[in-house]
C-alpha cells in the first residue's frame, strides 16, 4: 500500500510538516527505516536514532528541522496515532471476494451480497451473516448464529450454535465461542459444595459422579469485540454468556457460562473468570488475572498480572496479588517481606542482648 506523507497525515488528523509529497509504503522503528518507509519516534529516545533525510512520526513540540528530517508528522498522542498509522498499512487476511468452491454451506443460511467466505468454511442451517463480513478459511459457524456487518472471522475460528456477533467484531485463529460451559453436579452433596460451607472441614470423604448440566443458551458479543487467538467464551445454562460493547479478549482468556463482561473492557492473556461472575464497565484484568466465580467485579477496576479476585471489587479498585488486595496494600506489603532478614537478625540480636542482661543479673 502506498500514501504520500500528507495523505498519511490526514488520517491520522495531525499536522504535517516538510515534504508532503513523499510517499510512504510503511513503518519502521527509529533508525531501521527505509527510504520509502515512515519512522515512529514518539519519545526522545527514539528521535536521536533517526537517520537525517528521512520521514517521522514525532510528539508535537518536537523540531523536525533541527533532525535534519525531510517531512514529518506531529501528533498530539503518539500512542493514539499509531493505532491510525497500523490501520492505514494493514492489509488483513487475504480472503478473496465470493464463495469458495469447497466452503460447505447450508441452504437456509442467509449470506450477503458481498460474501467473502474462504476455503473449507461451514456454515450451518439459518446462519445469517452481515453486509461486509468475511470468514477466512476453516472456520465452521453453528446453527442459528447471527454475525453482524463488517465482522471477521479468521481462519480457524469456532462458532458454536445459537451464537449472536454484533457488528465489526473479530475473532482471531483458534478462538472458540459458544463451547459448552463446564458444569456439573453429583446425586449428592459433592465435597466441593461441603467445604464451600464449612471453609476446609469435611465430615467423611464418600466416592462420587459428576452429571453433565447441559448449556442451553448462548453467547452474544456485542459491536467491536475482539476476541483473541484460542480465547474460549462459553455458552450459558439458560441465559446467554454477554459480552459488552468494545470490550477486548486477548490470546487464551478463558470466560465460563453465564459470565456478563461490561463494555470497553481489557481481558489480558491468560486471565480467567469463572462462571457466573459479573464484570463492570472499563475493567482492565492483566495477564493470568483470576476471578472467583458468582462475584462481581465493579466499574473500572484495574488488576495487575496475576492477581487472585475471590471476592467483590468495589468499583474503581486498584488491585493486586494473590488474594487481591489494593495494590498500596500490597506494595506496602512486599516491602515488609522483604524486610523480614533484617528483622529476625534485629530480633535475635536482642534476645542475646536480653539473656546477658538476665545473667549479670543473676550473678548480681
Amino acid at each position: 500500500m502506498k500514501l504520500t506523507i500528507a495523505e498519511l497525515a490526514q488520517a491520522l488528523d495531525a499536522r504535517l510538516w516538510g515534504d508532503g509529497n513523499l510517499i510512504v509504503t510503511g513503518a519502521a522503528e527509529a533508525g531501521q527505516a527505509g527510504a520509502d518507509q515512515i519512522a515512529l519516534a514518539t519519545s526522545a529516545a527514539y528521535t536521536e536514532r533517526l537517520t537525517p533525510g528521512g520521514m517521522a512520526i514525532l510528539a508535537e513540540g518536537t523540531d523536525p528541522d533541527a533532525l535534519g528530517l525531510r517531512a514529518a508528522i506531529l501528533v498530539a498522542r503518539p500512542r493514539l496515532a499509531m493505532a491510525a498509522l497500523t490501520r492505514s498499512f494493514d492489509p488483513g487476511p487475504a480472503i478473496s471476494p465470493g464463495i469458495h468452491p469447497s466452503a460447505v454451506i447450508d441452504p437456509s443460511a442467509e449470506l450477503p451480497e458481498d460474501a467473502a467466505i474462504g476455503p473449507f468454511v461451514v456454515i450451518g442451517a439459518r446462519v445469517r451473516i452481515g453486509q461486509g463480513a468475511r470468514i477466512a478459511s476453516h472456520v465452521s459457524i453453528g446453527a442459528d448464529t447471527v454475525i453482524g456487518r463488517d465482522a471477521l472471522i479468521h481462519p480457524g475460528a469456532r462458532i458454536a450454535h445459537g451464537v449472536r456477533i454484533g457488528d465489526r467484531v473479530i475473532v482471531h485463529s483458534g478462538a472458540v465461542v459458544g463451547g459448552d460451559g463446564f458444569s456439573f453436579v453429583t446425586p449428592e452433596k459433592s465435597g466441593v459444595e461441603e467445604i464451600r460451607e464449612t471453609l476446609g472441614a469435611r465430615k467423611d470423604i464418600r466416592a462420587q459422579h459428576w452429571i453433565r448440566i447441559h448449556s442451553l443458551g448462548g453467547v452474544e458479543l456485542g459491536d467491536d469485540v475482539e476476541v483473541g487467538a484460542n480465547a474460549t467464551i462459553d455458552r450459558g445454562t439458560i441465559r446467554a454468556t454477554r459480552i459488552g460493547r468494545g470490550t477486548k479478549i486477548d490470546s487464551q482468556v478463558q470466560i465460563g457460562h453465564n459470565v456478563v463482561v461490561g463494555e470497553d473492557c481489557l481481558l489480558c492473556g491468560l486471565a480467567g473468570i469463572a462462571g457466573s461472575s459479573r464484570i463492570g464497565n472499563r475493567v482492565v484484568l492483566g495477564g493470568q488475572v483470576g476471578v472467583s466465580d458468582n462475584i462481581f467485579v465493579g466499574d473500572d477496576v484495574i488488576a495487575g498480572g496475576a492477581t487472585k479476585i475471590f471476592t467483590n471489587a468495589p468499583a474503581g479498585r486498584v488491585l493486586l496479588g494473590s488474594p487481591a488486595v489494593k495494590m498500596e496494600t500490597h506494595v506496602e506489603a512486599q516491602k515488609n517481606i522483604r524486610r523480614l532478614p533484617r528483622l529476625y537478625a534485629q530480633v535475635a540480636e536482642l534476645r542475646e542482648t536480653v539473656k546477658k542482661l538476665m545473667e549479670k543479673n543473676d550473678r548480681g
